[in-house]
């Protein structure tokens, strides 16, 4: 098979996501500099901008006005960066894909601040799209994200290890490609049918996509990733890989460490991070990967055949074979 690119794939959707790019990079009135340094500084930290592109293709797919799917794909984006200041913050990251987060050099209310700010242009740019149920869908969003970030700091009760896992991801990443597919398909007027298969495919490979950062917090290396392996772990994390080895390896005292919520310093997730990646639980973790990409195409098969959706299909690809 030919190796096909991101640039390729998203072809489609390269004019919008230039105006996507414009667009968030666009000063408020009245806005403070340091805000908009801030601002900058986040967004010129890149990513690979595939949520705004789900949006915009799914769009495409049903004839969506361009301006109106570019506000959705802008306020798309500015909600995941806004999740992504508060998320360094709680976790104390000091870098994020290798370079210096807000809160490395930000007090942590400036830097709450900030993020505050940040869901708010998000909100301005979903508004913009004119579109009721899409702000609805908006704001459901968000309140799925910042329940699950409670529930993983407060959790009810006596949870098994692992149960929340799929929950949680969900909340955390599934979501966000929910909302960029559903809300492109709304803004053409897609029929209920579509929609249910847009959403579909939303959590079918926003779950993929979070499962592979899983297995690259253990495997990829710390140029590609931006933070060091096993970082998660630290954090005290229980993410797919740890779960698919505690299955295969029951015994391992470092493993049952982390299941039960014990500290973990540097020396144990080393060595749990190389007995992880030494056995089959990353190759089992990546089978599931492929498996929720291949159930997100699946959903897509009676969609209008065009090259949005093509699109569409080749980004669950992409997804799993990612950096690995």
């Amino acid at each position: 098979m030919v190796a096909v690119s991101l640039a390729d794939i998203l072809s489609p959707a390269q004019s919008g996501l230039d105006a996507v790019s414009a667009r968030l990079f666009e000063v408020a009135p009245d806005q403070h500099p340091a805000l908009t340094a801030a601002t900058e500084q986040l967004l010129a930290a890149g990513g690979k901008r595939l949520r705004p592109a789900l949006a915009l293709l799914s769009g495409q797919i049903f004839d969506a006005d361009s301006e109106l799917a570019v506000a959705l794909a802008a306020a798309v984006e500015m909600l995941h960066t806004a999740t992504l200041v508060h998320d360094d913050l709680i976790d104390g990251s000091l870098l994020r894909r290798g370079i210096a987060t807000l809160n490395s050099n930000w007090s942590p209310d400036a830097t709450v601040l900030t993020g505050d700010y940040l869901f708010a242009r998000a909100a301005s740019f979903a508004a913009q799209t004119g579109s009721v149920r899409v702000m609805e869908l908006f704001a459901n969003t968000l309140m799925v994200i910042v329940n699950g970030e409670i529930q993983q700091k407060y959790p009810n009760g006596k949870t098994v290890p692992g149960a929340d896992y799929y929950k949680r991801i969900y909340a955390k990443t599934a979501s966000l490609f929910v909302l960029a597919a559903e809300a492109g398909g709304e803004l053409g007027g897609a029929a209920p049918a579509y929609l249910d298969a847009l959403r579909t495919y939303g959590r079918e490979v926003g779950t993929a996509f979070q499962i592979v950062d899983d297995v690259l917090d253990f495997s990829g290396s710390a140029d590609r990733t931006g933070k060091t392996a096993g970082s998660d772990l630290r954090h005290g994390l229980i993410t797919l890989p740890l779960l698919h080895y505690a299955r295969l390896r029951p015994q391992d005292a470092d493993a049952q460490a982390v299941l039960r919520g014990d500290s973990v310093d540097r020396v144990l997730s080393d060595r749990l991070v190389s007995a992880v990646c030494n056995s089959a639980a990353i190759r089992s973790s990546l089978n599931e990967a492929r498996e929720f990409a291949r159930r997100g195409q699946a959903a897509l098969q009676n969609l209008p055949d065009c090259s949005a959706a093509g699109s569409l299909l080749a980004i669950a690809e992409f997804i799993v074979d990612r950096d690995l």
